[in-house]
């Protein structure tokens, strides 16, 4: 997970997914003639207002350290959105020494009590590359039961792609994962180092083909809200809000809160779940992963 190697791969990959018509250097009629569908390292160099060999020499892994305005000035060529654009900084940050090991995160007592006491609404906590943390009894029955999993299992994205329940969960599969993944590639420009994240990463990429191809697109995402379109096969088709919400105290901590549209047939089957469930039982098809 060396930095300048991230660098390089990401600057190839944005320069490859830019037309020259989105950089405003080429006509449509006259991009027809070219070889390729993104830019070429010297017209990259030239709207990025740096010299070909600087450029070429960020791109080869060769220069890892560009500064703030270089930074600037490619994520403006190449149209970068924030969270890219502040992906782009943390990959090009100097390298840093390799981090000592990082202790287990732990949900404070009291919001384990708050999130138990949300009986109403699904409510999970992840934390470091997307391990879940906590979760609350009506999440556990609508995604499935962490709590009965090793503990190195307990990770978000290794369950929406390696358990069979979460592609049936979502009928939006793709999307979601796609956007889990690009969550994953955004915490690994920050934490070069983890040993955890490269052990997940390696797993994930030997045994899924859908995984292996959007990590080697190098796209990411930020999460803030959203909606989230599942069917459970106790109750039937669920639409839910979600906010993604750092916890105070521990900026690795995000609390994930889903909601239905009041009166809406989504919120009555989730009260339907509600009323499937207890301390002792769960779903069947939702208690474990793989």
């Amino acid at each position: 997970m060396a930095a300048n190697t991230d660098l390089s791969d990401f600057l190839r990959t944005c320069r490859a997914n830019t037309t020259p018509e989105t950089a405003g250097i080429v006509a449509p009629d006259a991009a027809a003639g070219r070889r390729v569908r993104g830019l070429r390292r010297e017209e990259v160099a030239h709207l990025a207002g740096v010299s070909v060999d600087y450029y070429t020499r960020l791109e080869q892994g060769r220069h890892s350290t560009p500064s703030d305005t270089v930074v600037d000035a490619l994520a403006r060529v190449f149209r970068l959105e924030p969270a890219a654009r502040a992906h782009l900084a943390d990959l090009a940050r100097p390298a840093r020494q390799r981090a000592r090991q990082t202790p287990p995160q732990r949900v404070r007592p009291a919001m384990q009590q708050m999130i138990a006491s949300m009986t109403e609404h699904p409510a999970v906590i992840l934390g470091r590359r997307t391990d879940v943390l906590a979760a609350n009894l009506l999440a556990r029955a609508l995604l499935t039961d962490w709590t009965r999993l090793p503990a190195r299992h307990r990770n978000y994205t290794r369950w929406i792609f390696l358990d069979p329940d979460a592609h049936a969960a979502f009928l939006d599969w793709p999307s979601v994962a796609a956007d889990v993944v690009g969550t994953l590639r955004l915490y690994a420009g920050r934490n070069p180092d983890d040993t955890r994240l490269s052990e997940l990463v390696g797993e994930l990429t030997i045994k899924s083909p859908e995984f292996r191809t959007w990590w080697n697109s190098h796209k990411v995402h930020e999460r803030t809200h959203g909606t989230k379109h599942m069917i459970h096969p106790a109750v039937g088709p669920i639409t839910l809000r979600y906010e993604a919400l750092t916890l105070p105290g521990d900026e690795e901590q995000t609390l994930f809160l889903y909601t239905a549209d009041p009166g809406s047939p989504s919120q009555e089957n989730l009260r339907l779940l509600g009323l499937t469930v207890s301390e002792y039982q769960i779903p069947a098809s939702r208690r474990s992963g793989n």
